[in-house]
């Protein structure tokens, strides 16, 4: 069936052959008809889930397999939705080890982008709590990978987009908690200095930073910084210990229609990040969050790509090395703010160590922030390009919608090594998506 598709940024669209396999032979005969390319819940931003020729929509391919509640260890096909994974077991006293900031994506989606959260300093990206995948290669087979079992594909398949072969099954490890709750610090923090103080000396599970992308001078990088930890049960306040999983569910809004272009301009992105900021401030200390509300605040609010209007956005995330990441971010900031474009919501997190071969996060610290698409805002994210490459950065291709091959190339020197394994390997013509035709890989 043809449809036009796009990512969550809505840029850019393309019309694509997509296909809803329900079983392993469906998806075999798919990939013999190549290239085809695996896609989740559509929440890559640009087109790493696009392929014209072959779209495999895996959201039907979603059920639990087997749970081991004692080292609550889950094994489940690849397009079970990460927020069904916290419905089910989450009572059971088990939460995502790693996940990023929607929960409104797959479990072969947070394998191939090897998603990280608030909280990779201390425990990595989603590829170190994975025991195992089933991937369909490109003849095919089925072929069951682990750390000790086909040991190659099981280090490329995290962050390698899809591109490694279709991941069909899981089997991960979550983390064991004592209630729903997040026990959350707000930090304001006057500008970059003091935001990089909190994030350095922060001994929390959980970090991130909302900034100003409009601040300037002394107010450079002004944010809230917001730390959290999983609340144990005694730790809880006494009407939350009777039952430590309930939280009350949260009333969901929606964007119904495009905003128009006028409605994002430097006045009312100023307007909001002064707002924002003054009521973070007001609510500085400790305080009790809900999961749902600490980890996906933007769940909350359907389709709300739609503020960015009809021509869709990019975004634009980088890690910036850590001993680069000072002078990287203020360029960055500085030109942003000099510009008067950016996004409501902005954020920085202090990323740790290096994980996969072809995964995103390095030591360093993660900016990310969306633009509107039109021709100025692809001029600027350009000039942020350039900033990001100078001073030895690195590009999220689950964020990526409009990178050229040279600049991925000049900031990232794992690409060789990563072409040369997709042919070794005989994929390059069995998997391709709309990125990786783009970018060259």
């Amino acid at each position: 069936m043809k449809k036009k598709l796009s990512g969550w940024g809505r840029y850019p669209v393309a019309e694509c052959e997509v296909t809803a396999p329900r079983d392993e032979a469906a998806v075999r005969a798919a990939v013999a008809q190549g290239p085809v390319i695996a896609r989740g819940n559509g929440r890559a931003y640009g087109d790493a889930a696009m392929q014209a020729q072959g779209t495999l929509d895996m959201r039907r391919m979603n059920k639990v397999i087997a749970f081991d509640p004692v080292a609550g260890r889950v094994e489940c096909e690849a397009g079970m939705l990460l927020g069904d994974v916290i419905s089910a077991f989450l009572p059971h006293g088990w939460f995502p080890a790693v996940t990023p900031g929607t929960k409104l994506v797959t479990i072969g989606g947070c394998i191939a982008s090897d998603v990280h959260g608030k909280n990779h300093r201390n425990d990595g990206t989603f590829a170190r709590y994975l025991d195992w995948i089933d991937i369909m290669d490109a003849d095919g087979d089925v072929v069951r990978a682990d750390a000790s079992s086909n040991s190659d594909l099981f280090r490329w398949t995290p962050g390698a987009m899809g591109l490694t072969g279709v991941i069909l099954r899981a089997g991960f490890r979550l983390r064991p908690v004592e209630s729903g709750w997040i026990r959350q610090e707000m930090v304001p923090a006057a500008n970059l200095d003091a935001a990089m103080e909190v994030f350095e000396t922060t001994d929390a599970t959980y970090s991130v930073a909302w900034f100003d992308c409009l601040g300037r001078g002394d107010a450079l990088g002004r944010s809230l910084v917001v730390l959290g930890d999983h609340a144990t049960r005694d730790e809880l306040p006494s009407d939350k210990r009777y039952r430590p999983f309930h939280v009350p569910a949260r009333r969901r809004k929606k964007v119904p229609v495009d905003a128009p272009a006028f409605a994002l301009n430097r006045y009312t992105l100023r307007a909001f990040n002064l707002l924002y900021h003054w009521n973070g401030s007001r609510q500085a200390g400790s305080s009790y969050v809900d999961w749902d509300s600490y980890f996906y605040p933007l769940d909350a609010l359907l389709d709300w790509n739609r503020i960015y209007g009809r021509p869709g956005f990019a975004q634009f995330q980088v890690v910036i090395p850590l001993d680069s990441a000072k002078a990287g971010l203020t360029r960055l900031l500085d030109t942003i703010a000099a510009s008067g474009q950016g996004s409501f919501l902005a954020v920085l997190k202090r990323l740790g160590a290096e994980g996969g071969p072809f995964s995103f996060p390095m030591e360093g610290y993660t900016l990310a922030l969306d633009f509107p698409v039109n021709d100025r805002t692809l001029a600027l994210m350009r000039e942020l390009d350039a900033i990001t490459v100078d001073h030895g950065g690195r590009f999220y291709l689950t964020k990526d919608s409009r990178l050229s091959a040279e600049t991925l190339r000049a900031a990232d020197g794992r690409v060789p090594d990563f072409i040369a394994m997709r042919a070794e390997q005989g994929l390059a013509g069995a998997f391709a998506s709309g990125q990786s035709e783009r970018l060259g890989l």
